[in-house]
């Protein structure tokens, strides 16, 4: 059997076309914090974390960026709402874009996951609610945190946060990328709005469902208006309690999502299954991202926990189009190639994902082969 006949049969290494781009397999590379950002502006080392991890007609999407200086809630997440974060970036998307890859830049706002330290003149982070979030630890599970209580956004001021999703989005294809992902997922603040376990607006961006996706829509029509709805993906979580973030609902929620979406014609949804329960940690769930994949007519990409046994089975059963992999991409910078050889893999460290060492747990994780 020769190597593109082997490559035929592995589902995850069959091309796919998406929108304008040729895929030349469907592992995605998925967006991960690695905050190595400092001052919050990407830094010269991440050229060679994203190159490393680049193949031609392979899809990138990157860390949570910043929209604006109320999104941050980490040290040392990158931003995309300055010049100067936009110049950070151009380097590394060119990087990316010299090996053959399409890069799409992730949109954040982290609402009331954050604290007065990220926020400007030390004010409490912005969000729907007032309510701030109970858990004591950060979305990792093992991070202590002490989240305060948020400022409850008034409606002229969600629609100055539609307005800076927008021009972040404009900032990012003025950087080079390929296209951006809107990040509504994992309890920051677009979830924050999705969720009736935190969404407590009496106005018309709370209550029903319809109300509680009304902030999440206009984001992603202003976006797509921007730049093009051809080059706008979402991410949703919507059976994940991330950050004290539940629904009571979720598969309506998702249901809905997805049917509202096809509306916007956008390039793609990127949906957290629903078997993770912490970010880390996966287990046995009778939940489905099925109704969702069926209701949803773009490109659906789903992540969480998959390996390169399951990976190839949720294409192989039209579950998915594309499969995003996290740890296993972070650790083994070379997935496509190792799951094309089925070869072993480099365990990933859990130790160093959020140091902010530009090398260790960063660009250190070997190739298979020499000189990479």
């Amino acid at each position: 059997m020769t190597a593109d006949q082997k490559m035929e049969v592995i589902p995850l290494l069959t091309p796919y076309k998406l929108g304008s781009f040729s895929l030349s397999h469907r592992i995605v590379l998925a967006p991960m914090s690695r905050l190595r950002s400092y001052e919050f502006v990407s830094q010269p080392h991440a050229v060679l974390y994203y190159s490393q991890r680049t193949t031609q007609g392979g899809l990138l999407i990157g860390e949570a960026s910043g929209i604006s200086e109320t999104a941050q809630g980490y040290p040392n997440t990158p931003g995309i709402w300055t010049e100067e974060q936009v110049e950070a970036w151009k380097p590394i998307v060119h990087a990316v874009h010299e090996k053959g890859g399409i890069f799409f830049c992730q949109l954040w706002h982290a609402g009331r996951a954050s604290d007065h330290s990220f926020q400007p003149n030390g004010q409490p982070p912005i969000s729907c609610t007032s309510k701030p979030i109970q858990a004591k630890t950060h979305i990792d599970g093992t991070t202590a945190a002490a989240f305060p209580a948020p400022r409850r956004l008034t409606a002229d001021a969600i629609t100055q946060v539609v307005d800076d999703y927008r021009k972040a989005a404009r900032n990012a294809m003025e950087a080079g990328f390929d296209g951006v992902e809107i990040h509504g997922a994992n309890g920051y603040l677009i979830d924050q709005f999705l969720k009736d376990q935190v969404n407590d607006r009496t106005d018309e961006y709370g209550g029903s469902l319809e109300n509680r996706c009304r902030f999440p829509l206009e984001v992603v029509k202003a976006v797509a208006d921007e730049i093009g709805a051809d080059r706008v993906g979402l991410r949703l979580s919507p059976f994940a309690g991330y950050n004290d973030c539940r629904d009571s609902d979720p598969e309506a929620l998702g249901l809905y999502m997805a049917q509202s979406l096809n509306k916007l014609r956008i390039l793609y949804c990127h949906v957290i299954e629903p078997r993770m329960v912490t970010q880390f940690d996966s287990q046995n769930t009778k939940d489905s991202l099925l109704p969702m994949r069926k209701a949803f007519k773009g490109t659906f990409i789903v992540a969480g926990g998959y390996n390169r046994e399951d990976g190839n089975e949720v294409v192989a059963r039209d579950g998915a189009d594309l499969v995003a992999f996290g740890r296993l991409f972070l650790a083994n910078p070379d997935l496509p190639r190792r799951f094309e050889l089925d070869a072993v893999l480099n365990k990933y460290d859990r130790n160093t994902f959020y140091t902010h060492d530009p090398v260790v747990g960063y660009t250190d994780y070997p190739f298979l082969e020499t000189g990479n």
